[in-house]
């Protein structure tokens, strides 16, 4: 794994010749080395039609691509910081959430609403994210961003995940995900978010939650 955690809202990075990262424009905190960053256009490895969807959700910001010889540290806006360890699944990650990635890790964009429906279009214009979501894929670590703590919740078969869908930060497995309201429509009046609804994650996997709604 290439991210060492040196607290709760900063990792250090190896980065070695021939390999590349990538983080979010702004990320970098400080490095020793050789390395240099880059603006890249095209959205990591999912390419143009990768960085098209991007663009449509919104979220055109360039990647920046990390390379040389050296460390960098990584942090963001004194966000809470979590590593994960991908071994040949799928991280489904609001773009804006993404703090650095392997670069060996294939990009893509996820429509929510070929998973959940018309009802993952709703979460998308409930909870202000985008109806797109980006997608990491293969054998490597990612670092993502959250507000006050993230606590990993398993998923297994016949045991499905109920996650307040501001909290959500991301998801990974074999898993479905479907946007279901917990109130009655009355009661759900003045309410924009919230208990009122609810993100079920089933299958098999693993979702991350933080521990606060606030948006990045």
């Amino acid at each position: 794994m290439p991210f060492r955690e040196i607290n709760s809202k900063m990792v250090e990075a190896t980065v070695v010749p021939g390999q590349r990262m990538f983080s979010q424009r702004g990320a970098m905190l400080a490095y020793r080395g050789d390395v240099t960053f880059t603006p890249n256009m095209a959205g990591g490895q999912g390419g143009v039609m990768s960085m098209i969807g991007r663009r449509v959700a919104g979220e055109a910001t360039p990647l920046m691509t990390v390379e040389g010889n050296g460390t960098v540290m990584f942090g963001h806006g004194g966000h809470h910081i979590q590593v994960i360890g991908l071994t040949g699944d799928t991280l489904y990650v609001e773009a804006d959430r993404l703090l650095a990635f392997d670069g060996t890790l294939e990009q893509g964009t996820m429509f929510m609403g070929s998973q959940g429906g018309v009802m993952g279009m709703v979460r998308g214009q409930v909870t202000g994210q985008g109806l797109f979501t980006t997608t990491l894929k293969g054998h490597g670590a990612v670092a993502v961003m959250a507000h006050g703590g993230v606590v990993e919740l398993p998923i297994t078969p016949g045991r499905p995940v109920h996650v307040d869908p501001q909290a959500y930060v991301a998801h990974h497995g074999d898993v479905r995900n479907k946007l279901s309201t917990a109130l009655g429509w009355r009661d759900m009046v003045g309410r924009g978010s919230g208990e009122a609804f609810q993100l079920e994650l089933s299958g098999s996997g693993a979702v991350y939650v933080q521990a606060s709604e606030e948006k990045l």
